[in-house]
């Protein structure tokens, strides 16, 4: 069993503010969004539960989603304030210029996914059949489906970090899209 856990820091003024994926030294994502966070910056930091098992106990790991990310809405001339901080790498970039993570990427990590608990990394997948969800807590999330014998997924890839997020959903509730 696995959930999605948000952390995000207060909202504070975001005008003219832009998401952007913060790649992190390995291991440090926790460490590093704690930082962000005091500094007053919004942050969103994907993480899901996950059970291990070992010959003598089970623990319940709260995981991150997205091994060395973490997303941070902020505008492009506050960016030395999160790269300076200890554990920060680099902004995700294209051409030497830092991309923005589209919004709608984001809102549906937390909107839609934070609402289910079958979320789990998957490998990066780009290509495939478009589907909508058109009922129940996962309401409006599209993405790319996958059925295996017993059940079916969405994949939800984030193409700027090359990451894919799968959700179990019910095969009646999903539509395909043209």
């Amino acid at each position: 069993m696995s959930t999605l856990t948000i952390t995000t820091a207060p909202q504070s003024e975001t005008c003219g503010a832009n998401w952007y994926a913060l790649y992190t030294a390995p291991r440090h994502e926790k460490q590093v969004a704690d930082q962000i966070n005091r500094q007053g910056i919004p942050c969103y930091l994907p993480l899901y539960r996950s059970v291990r098992r070992w010959k003598d106990r089970r623990k319940e790991l709260a995981l991150v989603l997205f091994p060395g990310y973490v997303f941070v809405q902020m505008a492009l001339q506050h960016r030395l304030r999160v790269l300076r901080l200890p554990g920060a790498v680099r902004l995700v970039t294209f051409n030497g210029r830092p991309v923005p993570v589209p919004e709608e990427d984001i809102q549906n990590l937390q909107n839609h996914l934070s609402r289910s608990g079958n979320i789990e990394p998957h490998p990066y997948l780009s290509v495939g059949r478009r589907v909508r969800v058109r009922s129940g807590p996962l309401r409006g999330l599209e993405g790319i489906i996958q059925r295996t014998k017993d059940r079916c997924r969405i994949v939800l890839s984030i193409h700027l970090i090359m990451r894919s997020v799968a959700v179990e959903v019910d095969d009646a509730d999903v539509e395909f899209i043209a």
